[in-house]
């Protein structure tokens, strides 16, 4: 009875032992993975001239003038959209003028098209180093007149092809354990709510959302991604007459815009830098802080100064565009009208840390300045 006890003992001990073992075991592979985490994040971002860039919209807008300014500045581009002629013709420009690019005919989204975009980039070059998420489209009218079908058609792509290009860029840094920058082209309309783009305004909400979350999440578990989200104002596109339209006037911005070269500056910035967001022209970052500030106020301006700047005194083009398919390629702007500003004095300024906080500074003290003459 004595040995059968003393045997039983012993058997614990030795499970005790083996427990520890395998405790200590985890802990160090615990500790390594982590420490090798953190290395690998304070690892700079590469210059432009040593990347590859991934960038989805590429066939015209933002995502074009992103496209052919990255690749002047020696990066490697990848583009992507669902022009398969546009970005045929692209590619081709930029090879002749000794530029390496690739395209992939993708819509953003089917998430099967998103993995195909990250397979070609590393059957062409090896690797991605940065991916833009840019592609998006919109539609003008109000809520409660645009389909259910052609809402949930606009957020497959604003958002989801999002989420989508997210998924894939994160899994890829993680892979080749270095740094990498994810770059999410939001909206001034992600920051507050409009009127007749008011369905396009929730899958920018959404964008932003995600974008914020999926941040904290990667920087809580040290992966080392650099995440960035670009709320840019009113550009210069073909945005409008890419857009789904149900107004009977032809859809505009109208007022002042800015150039889509400054969105691009903005994300190429981000590749290099990281940062946590961009606001491309004061307008964008104004609308927010009054929105945060002064939401009733922000409300009524809303709805009083927006619809003239939504819409031209001239019949409707197109009604129906690049929801369901492709929308016209090669070209950087739109036909939209107003005061066209040649550059973001709010993007030089964010380039430069000190610049920043004064443009934030003072942007808050004509938030507050309404407060004090609306009381």
């Amino acid at each position: 009875m004595g040995i059968e006890m003393m045997d039983e003992k012993n058997e614990y001990y030795d499970k005790v032992i083996d427990l520890k073992g395998m405790a200590e075991l985890k802990n160090k592979q615990w500790n390594y993975q982590t420490t090798t985490i953190q290395k690998r994040s304070n690892s700079p971002l590469k210059q432009l001239k040593d990347q590859v860039i991934v960038v989805t919209g590429a066939s015209s807008g933002v995502g074009l003038v992103t496209a052919r300014m990255a690749a002047s500045k020696g990066a490697k581009v990848v583009l992507a959209a669902r022009n398969e002629e546009a970005l045929k013709k692209v590619t081709e420009e930029l090879r002749e003028k000794g530029y390496p690019a690739t395209y992939v005919k993708a819509d953003v989204g089917r998430e099967e098209d998103v993995q195909k975009i990250a397979q070609k980039a590393i059957e062409q070059f090896g690797r991605f180093d940065t991916w833009v998420n840019n592609a998006g489209v919109t539609i003008y009218g109000y809520a409660m007149d645009v389909t259910i079908e052609d809402m949930k058609r606009m957020l497959d792509t604003n958002y989801w092809g999002v989420v989508y290009g997210s998924r894939v860029a994160v899994n890829h840094f993680k892979e080749r354990g270095v740094t990498g920058a994810l770059i999410n082209v939001g909206s001034l309309f992600g920051d507050r709510g409009t009127i007749i783009q008011s369905t396009y305004a929730p899958t920018k909400f959404a964008v932003h959302g995600w974008t914020e979350s999926l941040r904290m999440e990667l920087e809580k578990e040290n992966v080392p991604v650099s995440v960035t989200l670009i709320h840019p104002g009113r550009i210069d596109t073909p945005y409008n007459e890419h857009a789904t339209s149900y107004l009977n006037e032809h859809p505009v911005h109208n007022g002042m815009i800015y150039p889509p070269e400054a969105v691009a500056e903005a994300i190429l910035f981000a590749a290099e830098h990281p940062k946590r967001d961009i606001y491309v022209g004061s307008q964008a970052k104004l609308l927010e802080l009054m929105g945060t500030l002064l939401p009733r106020l922000t409300d009524r301006l809303i709805e009083f100064l927006m619809p003239p700047t939504q819409y031209a005194n001239r019949p409707a083009l197109n009604r129906n565009s690049a929801i369901y398919q492709a929308g016209y390629g090669l070209h950087e702007r739109g036909t939209n009208t107003g005061w066209i500003r040649s550059e973001s004095l709010y993007v030089k300024a964010s380039k430069h840390p000190i610049l920043s906080t004064m443009a934030v500074i003072g942007l808050g003290a004509l938030a507050l300045a309404a407060t004090k003459r609306r009381s």
